[in-house]
């Protein structure tokens, strides 16, 4: 099959391979990418009585969807405070509803499709690397208070139970939350999609659009795609072919390991099953995957291609010096993917004309919000809810292109000298 090396690649429960578009296909609505969005985005719509063409240039979920942390819990890569200052408190409260509403969603989707492989465990902790109990405290309450979150406290004695290092001082752990197996979600979904009329086309690039009035049309080297509509969701392997979305985001690397087979070690260090972030602008996150025999790894971003071993390096280090008893826990399997990110750290989601519309961008949103984003594409198109429109303020401003790349990667190193020196300083 056409996936990269990882250990979601390795442990899929469904192998089907599905055929190119050969011909000509007409629908109501072709999704051009096949990751979480679109394939969200196909789902609702198919659920919705439209007939939907998937057409993905690799396989489904080949991109950053079905290669990331697995992670679902609520919140965007950006914080409240900065999504009020764009879009306004009210509009902000309303989006942060809908990142747990798309929780919600992709826990529904799992039990009521009976994902196999998807494999969720429940618990999401957020670990605090300096001392502020205070602080998180609050957090902790304003959070119950304005969004109904059921966020538990823990002090620094129930940290270092959980997890045995120094480098944590206090966490809140999110009970709704959870994290996956992300690839084997995802083609639980596909699979779901097909058995209602749906069609999935892998290996079919789209080449060529014409996007005029009325109906539209998609080619693939194979054959032509006709719909009335027509939806981009490419994340961070967007290419020329809508050279407007091209221009409004930025392809970020970023870097996930797992190590090898070693329980007991492991638990040496982690006792929960919770899955781990810490607090810091610029921060890891980690989780036991296989029944808790190996640590999955992740961080660190790269804005141009970087050698895999020294990234590898890099987070054993973070891992090391986080958990010096983990030192001789090998790495056996190391990856990398793309992730879409847009200058005002916000998914792009909406129509850029009639009967065109994208979603996009969401690189460090994790895969409810993802989800969510392609529901209420699928609903503005269905004529259902206009909710897509809280995202109008987060249009699709010109990322920058090189310049936005090399300002990115500063703004990486400049977060991640102020961690550091917050640290040092606590």
């Amino acid at each position: 099959m056409n996936y990269p090396d990882t250990y979601y690649s390795r442990t899929l429960t469904d192998r089907t391979e599905r055929p190119a578009l050969s011909g000509d296909i007409t629908c109501d609505t072709v999704v051009i990418g096949g990751g979480l969005a679109g394939i969200t985005t196909a789902l609702q719509l198919s659920r919705g009585g439209q007939k939907v063409v998937v057409l993905e240039a690799k396989s489904i979920g080949f991109g950053a969807s079905g290669r990331n942390g697995g992670f679902v819990s609520a919140g965007y890569a950006t914080d409240v405070e900065q999504i009020s200052g764009i879009a306004g408190r009210e509009a902000a409260h309303r989006l942060y509803l809908m990142s747990i509403e798309g929780v919600d969603f992709v826990r529904d989707s799992i039990s009521g499709l009976s994902i196999a492989g998807a494999d969720p465990v429940d618990g999401v902790t957020s670990v605090m690397r300096y001392d502020d109990g205070d602080g998180l405290r609050t957090y902790a309450t304003e959070a119950r208070q304005r969004y109904g979150q059921d966020l538990e406290y823990l002090d620094t004695a129930r940290v270092r139970r959980e997890l045995k290092s120094t480098r944590y001082f206090h966490g809140v752990r999110d009970r709704k939350a959870f994290h996956i197996h992300p690839l084997n979600y995802l083609r639980g979904l596909a699979a779901e999609i097909e058995r209602l009329g749906g069609v999935i086309c892998e290996n079919s690039n789209a080449i060529a659009t014409e996007l005029n009035a009325g109906n539209k049309t998609v080619r693939t080297a194979g054959g032509t795609v006709t719909a009335r509509t027509v939806v981009f969701s490419t994340g961070g392997y967007t290419d020329q072919l809508n050279p407007r979305l091209r221009r409004a985001m930025l392809p970020i690397a970023t870097y996930v390991m797992v190590t090898e087979e070693a329980p007991e070690l492991i638990a040496t260090a982690i006792t929960t099953r919770d899955g781990i972030g810490d607090n810091r602008r610029a921060g890891d996150y980690y989780r036991l995957v296989d029944g808790g025999k190996r640590l999955l790894w992740g961080g660190r971003i790269t804005t141009r291609a970087a050698s895999m071993s020294g990234l590898v390096h890099e987070l054993r280090r973070e891992m090391t010096g986080t958990y010096p008893q983990l030192r001789d826990l090998k790495t056996e399997l190391a990856w990398s993917g793309l992730m879409a990110y847009a200058r005002h750290l916000m998914p792009q989601i909406g129509e850029m004309q009639p009967g065109v519309w994208h979603c996009t961008a969401f690189g460090g949103h994790g895969l409810n919000t993802t989800a969510i984003g392609g529901k209420v594409v699928a609903e503005g198109i269905l004529g259902e809810s206009e909710r897509y429109k809280l995202f109008a303020p987060f249009g699709l401003v010109w990322a920058g292109g090189m310049a936005g790349l090399a300002a990115a990667q500063l703004t990486y190193w400049k977060l991640q000298a102020q961690d550091w020196w917050r640290e040092r300083a606590a």
